[in-house]
């Protein structure tokens, strides 16, 4: 799945013990290498990312990136 514009992208740390990296992108553009992603994360940042194959999940707009089922929070 290719994210767009809008939606959030969910980044799961290789490592344990690192958190998940959470932000809205803001740009999609391709390179010869792949998609490429412009990023605010939710410290506030922004960077250009191009996420290897099954590290980022993309979250439409409407729904949270962090609910569980039935829109309730996570279990941790």
């Amino acid at each position: 799945m290719i994210g767009k514009a809008g939606d959030r992208i969910v980044i799961e740390s290789e490592r344990v013990g690192q958190h998940v990296r959470e932000g809205e992108i803001l740009e999609v553009f391709e390179s010869p290498l792949g998609v490429n992603y412009r990023v605010r994360w939710d410290d506030g940042h922004e960077s250009e990312i191009r996420p290897s194959a099954g590290s980022a999940r993309f979250v439409p707009p409407d729904k949270p990136a962090k609910a569980g089922k039935a829109g309730k929070p996570a279990k941790a």
